[in-house]
C-alpha cells in the first residue's frame, strides 16, 4: 500500500521548480496555478530567492503548487495505480485535498491563497515564534512546553516536538528545557498552529462556503490525529481547523502502519517527511521525488507499492 505525501511550509528552496517547467506544457500549467492563488509560481519556482519565497504568502501557494505539478506529471503515465492514501504536513493538507478530489485544483489554490494571507496577518498582529525541541522523552517535553505557558504546534516524531507561543513564553522555555533535549529556534514569521492563529481560523471557516467541496476519490489521513478521512466537507474543516491547533504527523506515521502502508513517496520539494518517517516508521520504504530524471524509478515505486488497480490520470 503507498501513501503519497505533500511537505509543508520550510521545503521549499531557490529553482526547485525548474526542471519541472522544462516539461511540455508544464509551465502553462504552473501559470494557470498561479493565477488562481495570485502568485507567480514560474518566477518563484525558478528564479526567486531564499527570502523571497520564505514569505508566507509566497511560500504556501509554491509548494502546494509543486504537488499539483509534479503529481500530474507522475501519474501522466496510464499505466500507474493511484495511491492508497494521500497525507501532507500542514499546508501540503491542501496539496492532499486537491490531489485526493476533495477540492478542485483551482479551489485548492484560491484555498491556499486565503490561508496564508489570513495567517501572515495574524502573524503580523503580534510577535511570536516558534522553536524545535530535540530529543527529550515526549511527556517531559510536552510538560515543559505547558509550563511555559507554549503548546506544541507540531509534533513531527517521537523525539521532534515544535513549540510556539510568545517571545517570553519560548524564553522561558529555553531557559527551562526538557532533559536531554536541545531547543532550537527557528526562522518564521510567527506561532503557526497556535491560539495565535485563531483570527486566520476565523477567517476561513466564514468562506468555507466559497470552495466547492468532493468527496475524495482516494482517502487522506489527516493532521488532526491521523485519522482516515473519507468524506470531503470533514476534511475541509479539519484543515481550517489546523491552522490553529496541532498538526500531529506522528499520528500521521502510526495510521500509515496501523493501515499496512508499504512504502511512501513525497513530492517535490522531497526529503522532509520521508526524513522523519526514517526515524519513526522505519519499515516503510521511501522515494523523494524532486527531479523528472527520477520518474520512471518513481512509477516502478509506485507500482510496487501501490494496492489500486490502475486508474487513468
Amino acid at each position: 500500500m503507498l501513501v503519497i505525501a505533500s511537505p509543508g511550509q520550510g521545503a521549499q528552496k531557490p529553482g526547485f521548480l525548474a526542471p519541472w517547467l522544462d516539461i511540455d506544457s508544464v509551465a502553462e500549467y504552473a501559470g494557470s496555478l498561479g493565477e488562481a492563488a495570485g502568485v507567480d509560481i514560474v518566477k518563484h519556482g525558478t528564479v526567486s530567492d531564499a527570502d523571497t519565497i520564505r514569505d508566507t504568502a509566497i511560500a504556501q501557494p509554491l509548494l502546494v503548487a509543486s504537488s499539483l505539478i509534479v503529481h500530474s506529471v507522475l501519474f501522466g503515465a496510464l499505466d500507474v495505480p493511484r495511491p492508497d492514501f494521500y497525507a501532507g504536513h500542514s499546508v501540503g493538507e491542501v496539496a492532499a485535498a486537491g490531489l485526493s478530489g476533495a477540492l478542485t485544483e483551482t479551489d485548492a489554490m484560491e484555498f491556499v491563497r486565503d490561508r496564508s494571507k489570513a495567517m501572515a496577518e495574524a502573524a503580523a498582529a503580534e510577535k511570536t515564534g516558534m522553536v524545535a525541541i530535540v530529543g527529550g522523552a515526549r511527556e517531559d517535553v510536552l510538560a515543559k512546553i505547558e509550563a511555559a505557558g507554549a503548546v506544541p504546534a507540531n509534533i513531527n516524531g517521537a523525539a521532534q516536538v515544535v513549540a510556539a507561543g510568545s517571545i517570553a513564553q519560548l524564553e522561558t522555555l529555553r531557559e527551562n528545557p526538557p532533559a536531554k533535549a536541545r531547543v532550537i529556534p527557528l526562522q518564521v514569521a510567527g506561532a503557526f498552529h497556535s491560539p495565535y492563529m485563531a483570527q486566520a481560523r476565523e477567517a476561513l471557516a466564514a468562506r468555507v462556503s466559497d470552495y466547492s467541496v468532493r468527496q475524495p476519490q482516494i482517502p487522506v489521513i489527516s493532521n488532526a490525529d491521523g485519522a482516515v478521512v473519507r468524506e470531503g466537507q470533514a476534511f475541509l474543516n479539519s484543515i481550517v481547523t489546523q491552522v490553529a491547533h496541532t498538526v500531529d504527523w506522528l499520528a500521521c506515521m502510526r495510521t500509515f502502519e496501523a493501515e499496512g502502508v508499504t512504502g511512501i513517496l513525497e513530492l517535490a520539494p522531497a526529503g522532509t517527511l520521508t526524513g522523519l518517517v526514517k526515524r519513526d516508521a522505519k519499515a516503510l520504504a521511501r522515494f523523494d521525488l524532486n527531479t523528472p530524471d527520477q520518474l520512471d524509478a518513481a512509477r516502478d515505486f509506485v507500482r510496487e507499492h501501490a494496492g489500486q488497480a490502475p486508474k487513468e490520470a
